[in-house]
């Protein structure tokens, strides 16, 4: 499993999230308390909006807590929108293109948790990519699969329904290769306009994901876990849900893979 942390709202310092708090990001990746893997050492990433419409990124393979460009950056870069991930590998290898956020046009995308059996048939999910995005499978995780199959979906047109679809076909693959769980999943992306988070399992596990209406930054903040719990009060977002914020607003809806894309 991994951990990550996202921000929407009044440019703020990447360190504010990842370095600053007692129980920062870059904290987590060696401590983190609310997942089966305290360790998150299996490389690093962030990506963020500024003034032009596609992102930056930032990835390496290094452990968080041991790479000072990381610090450095954070430090010094301030956004008003902004993805930002540890990894720990649940079986692929440990590379700059598996590591997290991924980034397609304007959209970004990070992940926790897993796709059961992926291995097993990951040649039937990657033929589910569209062929002009394919060449932009660069590596081996089932997150980027399923953010650039999200992507041929529609996630331009309608977000929501692209990934239910997306997550749908995935489950399903996973339910006919037989191996559980089949999905297990927190994810956060976005358009560089609006941010958007999932929490969404096939059993009852989803992995934990809390948000936040921070008054002192003006903005929102989405984490896999708390960073902080002395200012404000973290709301925990139930299973099942399609979070949508704004600089100012936040909707949740219920998150809910089609059953005919299921028996696809």
């Amino acid at each position: 499993m991994c951990r990550w942390a996202a921000w929407q709202g009044r440019p703020l310092y990447l360190s504010e999230i990842l370095t600053a708090p007692d129980h920062s990001l870059i904290h987590q990746s060696r401590e983190a308390s609310k997942c089966k893997t305290a360790i998150n050492a299996d490389g690093f990433g962030l990506a963020w909006y500024g003034d032009r419409p596609n992102p930056g990124q930032y990835r390496d393979v290094y452990p968080a807590w041991s790479d000072p460009n990381l610090k450095s950056l954070a430090e010094q870069v301030q956004a008003r929108l902004f993805l930002a991930h540890v990894r720990a590998s649940t079986g692929t290898a440990t590379s700059r293109n598996n590591c997290h956020p991924f980034v397609q046009g304007t959209w970004s995308f990070m992940h926790n948790g897993q796709v059961g059996g992926f291995d097993g048939f990951r040649r039937h999910a990657e033929a589910l990519i569209l062929d002009d995005l394919y060449p932009n499978r660069r590596g081996a995780t089932d997150s980027e699969a399923l953010f650039l199959v999200a992507h041929g979906l529609g996630l331009d047109a309608d977000p929501k329904a692209a990934l239910e679809n997306a997550v749908a076909q995935f489950e399903a693959l996973s339910r006919k290769s037989g191996q559980g769980p089949h999905i297990r999943m927190t994810a956060a992306l976005s358009d560089g306009e609006t941010l958007f988070a999932v929490r969404y399992a096939s059993d009852h596990l989803a992995p934990s994901l809390y948000y936040q209406w921070n008054a002192a930054w003006q903005g929102w903040a989405v984490v896999s876990e708390p960073y902080d719990t002395a200012f404000g009060d973290w709301i925990e977002v139930p299973k099942g849900s399609f979070c949508r914020f704004t600089a100012t607003e936040c909707e949740i809806v219920p998150f809910q893979p089609s059953v005919m894309s299921k028996a696809a």
